[in-house]
């Protein structure tokens, strides 16, 4: 077959995708389509991620849209699943449809525009529910009995799953009322029940799953294993009614009956529908299952009768596909880190690849046991995935791309950073060392002068206490006194008191000092100032979601992760802090003329500083922009607002005369803080001018 590059943009709309140039490309995504439904409908393993797959369909579709002469007869546009479902012999009482997809709110409104433009007349409500990420089954109760149970294989008929589907939490085998009905859903794992399924699995001797849809579709079709994956099941539809019902009606009465359903929520326009998605958007991390989009659908059976379908897909429902949340990319290499307790984790390091609208760069690989059971090697191909739609892992591998040359990684023997035993006693291998492992590093960092400003803590001393077992972390600082450091090897009384002084007096740093000092990852100085400016106290930090990190200048999705998991494993050491009386809270400029390098509107001007700045080091000039209401830059633009020049200045200031930004000397911008810190506010308007 001929290769084929993935599509650049792989979640596009139909509408926009580019067609192929000829028909042996045309052809060639055809099969790669083909051979990707095939393997997620037999599991256990996925062949393509979901928005290359996604990309292609819309490339193929765009393309019979072009030339209508390419179009195969067995196009996978026109077939349920792409064509890709296992047959079996079990036929449907009625045909059971894809829905088509949207990407965006613009789609969305396009497609309710449609809807009402074939009904001539708007939409008597919708419904909005999660888009389960699993698979599609129809259920058959006899008089309240489950007697058969087909997967939706091309649409008409489907394999008989009936003894494997029986065990799925949801599905009951007795309905509440002895009615005859058939049940329509998905079968699906949860995380927690992946995470067990993984263990069942690989303890078998069997390869990893690569993924928890991949692992329901496989378990789902897999009578003889000698283990059983746990499942679930939630129903979106009824069949077989006397009279055809409202789909909130409908589920209404199956969650009467005893059957799970999908939460639901019903709109009256497409903007409440719209709203109601962004609901599902912000809460699909928190559910504990994948959630791959929100589905659509027109709430009353007249609409939906009216609307009709087409061969594969109703008219009347849509499903609105979120970012993918599991990728493909290339594993470059497994490193090993040594966090702040000393658990030792594998990380892998990954071509950049974008996953649920963020770029992930590396993923966890939670410990050395699940290393093994994921069986996967530098070199690989691998599937990422954004686990509760929040922290990236890698999930499985495509073994059948995997290099010949390739060797399975070997753990570490000993501590990769202190070089002490490693506790393997439990999953997640420990260095014996525990917070001792690193403290030294962590402790310079915390004294430094742009951080908690401790003078006269030095490295020879911080080893000394370490090495004696009196500190193992920033808080064990306060807890030093005069006699014991006395008594360290040339540290006399006189030094000790004039030490132990300094220590105490650094628990009036402000909360960005804090912040800096304790290393937050992905914050540094400017971060630190902007965080503890935004949320003023380390409470308000503390209980602050990814989402109000994000309000932060500066911080996107991958940062507010981060710094997220990094105060929650810091808040023991928090509590330790401020247990012993270090400030938490940063000073509030009340003035609004107090702040200099602030716009009428409110916002930070952008400065650069380059070259010496009299009396300051480069990162205090920069922390005195951010300290004067602006925004500290690295490079000069058209936005910047201000560059500030002194001795040393390079090209940056060349740039800002080129681009006309305006300049300050160095010894104006230090003019500039002092009357800010002394409040001569006349002498500030004189600097700035108008």
């Amino acid at each position: 077959m001929r290769e084929l590059v993935d599509p650049v943009d792989p979640v596009v709309d139909a509408a926009e995708a580019a067609p192929f140039p000829d028909v042996e490309e045309y052809r060639a995504a055809v099969e790669r389509i083909r051979a990707a439904a095939e393997a997620y409908y037999s599991g256990p393993d996925l062949a393509m991620d979901d928005a290359t797959y996604d990309g292609l369909m819309a490339r193929v579709t765009a393309t019979e849209a072009a030339r209508p002469e390419w179009k195969a007869a067995d196009s996978p546009t026109e077939a349920v699943g792409a064509g890709g479902g296992v047959v079996g012999d079990i036929t449907h009482s009625e045909p059971m449809l894809s829905l088509d997809n949207v990407f965006g709110s613009d789609e969305l409104h396009k497609w309710a525009a449609r809807l009402e433009r074939i009904l001539g007349r708007p939409v008597a409500g919708y419904t909005v529910e999660p888009k389960i990420d699993g698979l599609a089954i129809a259920a058959r109760y006899t008089d309240g009995i489950l007697t058969l149970v087909a997967t939706r294989g091309d649409g008409r008929a489907g394999e008989d799953v009936t003894a494997q589907a029986r065990r799925a939490a949801g599905l009951p085998e007795r309905l509440r009322e002895p009615v005859t009905v058939e049940v329509r859903g998905e079968v699906f794992m949860t995380d927690d029940d992946f995470a067990a399924a993984q263990v069942m699995r690989t303890g078998a001797g069997e390869p990893a799953f690569a993924h928890p849809r991949s692992a329901a579709a496989g378990t789902l079709r897999a009578p003889k294993r000698v283990y059983e994956c746990p499942l679930s099941f939630f129903a979106y539809s009824v069949h077989g009614v006397a009279e055809p019902m409202a789909q909130s009606a409908a589920m209404a009465w199956l969650a009467e009956l005893g059957v799970a359903t999908t939460a639901y929520k019903l709109c009256a326009t497409v903007d409440e529908v719209a709203a109601a998605v962004e609901e599902v958007t912000a809460t699909r991390g928190t559910l504990g299952y994948g959630v791959d989009g929100a589905v659509i659908k027109a709430d009353q059976p007249a609409d939906r009768e009216r609307a009709g379908s087409s061969s594969r897909a109703p008219r009347w429902g849509v499903a609105y596909k979120f970012p993918a949340d599991t990728r493909t990319t290339k594993l470059l290499r497994i490193e090993v880190q040594v966090g702040r307790t000393g658990v030792i984790t594998p990380v892998a390091v990954l071509e950049p690849v974008q996953v649920g609208g963020v770029i992930v760069t590396s993923a966890t690989l939670h410990n050395f046991d699940d290393l093994v059971r994921r069986n996967v090697r530098a070199g690989d191909t691998v599937f990422v995935r954004r686990a509760g739609d929040v922290i990236p892992e890698v999930t499985g591998a495509q073994l059948d791309l995997r290099p010949a040359d390739s060797v399975a990684f070997e753990p570490p023997t000993h501590c990769p950073r202190c070089g002490g035993e490693i506790d393997r006693s439990q999953k997640r291998w420990r260095c014996t060392s525990g917070r001792a492992c690193g403290a030294a590093e962590s402790l310079s960092y915390y004294v430094a002068r742009t951080s908690m400003d401790i003078e006269g803590l030095g490295d020879k001393i911080l080893h000394a206490v370490v090495s004696a077992g009196l500190v193992t972390d920033p808080a064990d600082l306060y807890d030093l006194d005069v006699p014991t450091l006395a008594a360290l090897e040339r540290l006399g009384e006189v030094s000790a008191t004039k030490l132990v002084a300094n220590i105490q007096g650094s628990k009036g740093q402000p909360l960005s000092r804090v912040l800096t000092a304790l290393g937050v990852r992905m914050t540094g100085r400017s971060m630190s100032r902007r965080l503890a400016r935004h949320f003023v106290t380390m409470d308000a930090l503390l209980a602050a979601s990814v989402d109000d990190l994000q309000r932060v200048d500066g911080v996107g999705p991958e940062r507010a992760v981060t710094i997220a998991a990094e105060l929650v494993e810091l808040t023991p050491l928090i509590a330790k802090l401020v247990e012993r009386g270090v400030n938490m809270a940063e000073p509030l400029e009340t003035s609004v003329a107090a702040l200099p390098l602030q716009r009428a509107d409110g916002s930070p001007m952008t400065v650069v500083v380059t070259g010496a700045v009299p009396g300051l080091t480069r990162d205090e000039g920069n922390e005195a922009v951010e300290r004067l209401g602006g925004k500290s830059s690295g490079s000069v633009s058209k936005k910047t607002d201000l560059v500030v020049v002194g001795d040393g200045a390079g090209s940056k200031a060349t740039k800002a005369e080129q681009l006309g930004v305006r300049i300050l000397s160095a010894e104006r911008f230090a003019a500039l803080l002092e009357a800010h810190d002394a409040d001569d506010q006349d002498t500030v308007a004189e600097i700035l001018g108008p």
